[in-house]
């Protein structure tokens, strides 16, 4: 009888821990690693030969927004593709209970105003058989992945629920009000959520130009909150005002990050409370996640515990031919918009054609809804120096050169040409990008100080979310292969500390105790990738949500395996079928995997 299930033999092993990485094997029984080492004797029922490769932790991604995907698709891309064996759903305040009958409508639009997931296909996928939240965990408790999945309750639906219009519309809690929220947040903790989410940023509304429940909610209400998630261990994960820089510049009421790290350090403090919050870069104010950092530094040297969570790239949004950009409302080309996009290519090909669109304006938006004003967003981008190819291979920092606009004077032609120019290429499947957040024009310093830092977090892959607009779930192949192997534009990270900011450090973020690296012990989730080879290939488009609902895919070549709970899901880049993952619930202590 062989001694382990599976054998990983001979590759380098990067453990998580950020120890320097070693050449060694890994084995695993019954679902957990079982030794580690140089020097492993026995038999396996299966042997991974991993010579040249590296062997890491399976990577845990704490900022996705599944919430509504995670009950109808057992796949969970474009997570899936990446090495990702835990993800942490219930983000930014929004997601689906608890939820009484009437409201479905409500959350749904909330979520497609925030995180811009077709409304369509949230309708037609979910079957609502919850109401509260415990029972939203008990509908999930049965269904299979092919990652462990981990819940936080969210401020909008609560607030919906407590307070109906009142909490819609983002009133005042009275005291009986928050009082019921505390009882329900802990209530939910103790059915298992790892956490508690809001949002404070007045940019994120629903469909109808709403701002999320809870974006105006006054420090009583949070720190009843906080209490109930204190007392049991649970993390607090918030977009503040002023998290991007911009308080003041697009919303006037909004909180200074200033004010918003002085209420959560005391809260914090008080309530032993871990609360992990968005920074990034921005050019409203281009100094503001200095400051926040600085802050956090001050705030937890009293005894608080802040995380400030960051992303690994630059945040902007994606367009070409086949999602939305700047000719969208020029009659001429909403005339052809629904052709498939090989016949939209040959038209739009036509000298003629060109004219006509680059010649015409703009119709009227359909609505006031942001997504019906897209276009006009990108023309300002466009004409400001902010889109760029994103190129072959992918550049996601670009140089200011590399500019559409600047690359249209070079040219002696109008931005928009070069743009209709560039959109047609590779048989109209180009992808140009339009980076927002972690990005000031020939600035690369910024992410390498944030990633850097050490009460940072790296997350902001947003897997589920912004569908049409945004693919950053591939963010873990970005870590390794852009800062960890290629970077040219200024200093890289150590590839021991690449893999312990997206494994071990992310898991304990939440308390996942049991995974986050290769010791002995621990749940065998693990990654063999083909370092030297491994690539990340450029987005592309499908329409395989429920209703044909249209988003944004990213693969990777390079995962010789991905492995979780023992079980290999990914083999040379493919799903092997196999859905070990399960619902990962927070006990009273230890935490662990729910039964079946």
């Amino acid at each position: 009888m062989p001694d382990y299930d599976l054998l990983i033999r001979d590759g380098r092993i990067v453990d998580g821990t950020g120890s320097p990485a070693y050449i060694g094997s890994v084995a695993v029984l019954d679902g957990a690693i079982v030794a580690v080492g140089p020097d492993i004797s026995g038999s396996a029922s299966e042997t991974i030969d991993a010579n040249g490769m590296l062997i890491t932790p399976g990577f845990v991604d704490v900022h996705t927004h599944y919430d509504g995907q995670v009950t109808w698709d057992d796949t969970l891309e474009p997570s899936f593709s990446h090495g990702t064996t835990t993800v942490v759903v219930g983000n930014c305040g929004v997601g689906f209970a608890p939820v009484r009958p009437d409201c479905h409508r409500k959350l749904i639009e909330l979520m497609e105003g925030v995180e811009d997931i077709p409304g369509i296909a949230l309708w037609e996928g979910i079957t609502w058989n919850w109401e509260t939240f415990p029972q939203y965990l008990a509908t999930l408790q049965g269904r299979e992945w092919t990652m462990d999945v981990a819940v936080m309750a969210t401020h909008g639906p609560l607030r919906a629920y407590v307070m109906g219009d009142r909490g819609i519309r983002d009133e005042p809690a009275t005291p009986e009000d928050i009082a019921q929220m505390a009882r329900l947040v802990g209530e939910a903790v103790d059915a298992g959520a790892v956490g508690f989410s809001s949002s404070r940023f007045h940019g994120h509304q629903s469909v109808d130009g709403t701002p999320v429940p809870g974006t105006r909610a006054q420090e009583d209400e949070l720190a009843a909150i906080g209490h109930e998630l204190g007392r049991r261990g649970a993390v607090f994960q918030l977009i503040p005002g002023g998290a991007v820089g911009a308080a003041g510049h697009d919303a006037p009421n909004e909180k200074s990050i200033a004010a918003e790290i002085d209420w959560m350090s005391r809260v914090s403090r008080r309530e032993n409370l871990t609360i992990t919050y968005l920074i990034s870069e921005h050019g409203g104010n281009p100094d503001a996640w200095r400051e926040a950092l600085e802050l956090t530094d001050l705030a937890n040297s009293s005894g608080a515990n802040l995380r400030p969570q960051t992303g690994s790239r630059p945040v902007g949004m994606l367009t070409g031919l086949g999602l939305r950009h700047v000719f969208l409302r020029r009659p001429t080309y909403v005339k052809l918009a629904e052709l498939p996009l090989d016949d939209q290519v040959i038209e739009l090909r036509k000298p003629e054609m060109k004219q006509a669109i680059l010649s015409e304006s703009n119709l009227p938006p359909l609505s006031d809804a942001v997504a019906d004003n897209i276009h006009l967003l990108f023309a300002q981008m466009l004409e400001n120096g902010q889109i760029y190819p994103l190129g072959n291979p992918l550049n996601y920092e670009p140089l200011p050169e590399d500019a559409v606009s600047v690359q249209a004077e070079r040219l002696g032609i109008s931005a928009e040409e070069r743009f209709y120019d560039l959109m047609l290429q590779q048989d109209g499947r180009a992808i140009l990008f339009a980076p927002i957040l972690n990005y000031i024009q020939g600035n690369f310093d910024t992410l390498h100080a944030l990633l850097s830092h050490p009460s940072t977090i790296v997350s902001l892959g947003d897997g589920g979310a912004h569908c049409s607009l945004v693919c950053d779930s591939s963010a873990t192949t970005h870590l390794l292969t852009h800062w960890a192997r290629d970077r040219v534009r200024g200093p890289r990270l150590a590839i021991e500390e690449v893999i312990r900011k997206q494994s071990a450090e992310t898991a304990a973020l939440f308390g996942f105790t049991d995974r986050g690296t290769l010791v002995p012990g621990m749940r065998a989730d693990i990654n063999v990738i083909d370092f030297d080879a491994l690539t990340l290939e450029a987005p592309y488009t499908v329409h395989d949500l429920p209703a044909g609902g249209r988003r944004l895919l990213q693969h990777a070549t390079g995962y010789v395996a991905t492995i979780v709970h023992g079980v290999i899901t990914r083999r040379n880049d493919a799903d092997t079928g196999a859905r070990p993952g399960r619902l990962l619930r927070k006990p009273r202590r230890p935490f662990a995997v729910a039964a079946e």
